[in-house]
């Protein structure tokens, strides 16, 4: 019976969610306490909950988080492992409409709050719903996040990707950067075979067709979040410029921004230990596992994270975090940038 009961918590517990403009599948991880924000994760395009995050939520470091709090992985409509395909003529909701789906799922689980994670399309469905419901939200991990519309050039661009390349290789296109896909790496590999394999690829068309005609989402210093962000980019990955530019409007006192070297497209699957670093000081700057020890990460360092991404007072102060491959700095006044390497 203990057995069963564990794999039954590494698996989750699947729900079909009815909300206002349809049903989200949704998987849930954990004690259902709602004494603490749940982490609510939303995948990016091309992936699902599955692919997107389980390696970084079953990484090892990861678990002394993942037993503090209750997981959320919501897929986006269609999106999840098997689901059906739609039907021809189908009309997909909108980056607008999916966002106004996740409070349906905060009531159906009674969590009055979340900390968000979200990866490129998800990352903006997550933005959207922040803007829409601040009280709703304590916390934003946004990686590859672009805040932007498509403009014509992206337009263009796009239109004469899909003559000269398969859909399956715009896809590893939007996921990966260039270097990993000339290098063929065995996690492009998988994911090439993963998509090229699966049953819904239509319904993945479809949330590609709607992120790309996703509307700007008119963030600047005074009309921006409400709560802790951290940004998250690999530093060659294909959105990098945009989640420059997104830290440029962010307010400075609130947002830490992290890039990542190394990382590519998805740092949260090639850099799972430094991300799980970044992600507990960013919970233990909302007041969360303030006792949590160090990661051996930290402690192998010749400088710990510790003082440096210490987010006492994180509102009051800008932070970079620039992850590179050489050895810890030390860590500047708390009235300064940060750069961290690591």
């Amino acid at each position: 019976v203990e057995l069963a009961a564990r794999i039954l918590l590494d698996q989750g517990q699947e729900h079909s969610i009815e909300t206002p403009h349809g049903v989200l599948h949704v998987t849930l991880h954990g004690t259902r306490t709602t004494r603490r924000p749940a982490i609510l994760t939303f995948h990016d395009v091309g992936l699902d909950s599955k692919s997107c995050f389980s390696p970084l939520f079953k990484f090892e470091e990861m678990q002394e988080i993942v037993k503090n709090f209750t997981l959320i992985h919501v897929d986006a409509p269609g999106q999840e492992e098997g689901a059906a395909p739609y039907p021809t003529g189908y009309q997909y909701p909108s980056m607008d409409t999916v966002a106004e789906m996740i409070p349906a799922v905060l009531q159906f689980f009674n969590f009055r709050t979340v900390i968000g994670v979200g990866v490129g399309a998800g990352a903006y469905i997550l933005s959207k719903f922040s803007l829409a419901n601040p009280d709703s939200v304590e916390g934003l991990v946004l990686i590859n996040i672009d805040t932007n519309a498509r403009g014509w050039i992206d337009w263009a661009a796009q239109k004469l990707s899909s003559v000269t390349s398969s859909f399956t290789e715009q896809i590893l296109s939007h996921l990966f950067s260039q270097e990993e896909l000339s290098a063929n790496t065995d996690l492009v590999q998988s994911h090439r075979e993963r998509i090229s394999k699966v049953s819904n690829l239509v319904n993945i068309e479809l949330f590609w067709k709607t992120y790309n005609s996703r509307r700007d989402l008119n963030i600047d210093r005074n009309s921006t979040f409400k709560c802790p962000v951290m940004l998250v980019v690999g530093d060659q990955a294909p959105y990098e410029d945009a989640a420059v530019e997104c830290n440029s409007k962010m307010d400075p006192t609130t947002t830490s921004f992290l890039k990542m070297a190394d990382a590519g497209g998805l740092p949260q699957l090639t850099q799972p230990a430094k991300l799980t670093e970044a992600f507990k000081y960013f919970i233990q700057g909302m007041g969360y596992m303030a006792s949590s020890c160090m990661t051996r990460l930290s402690r192998s360092r010749t400088t710990s994270l510790s003082s440096s991404y210490s987010m006492d007072g994180s509102r009051s102060r800008s932070r970079t975090l620039s992850q590179g491959s050489q050895g810890g700095q030390m860590p500047p006044s708390p009235s300064q940038t940060m750069e961290v390497s690591c």
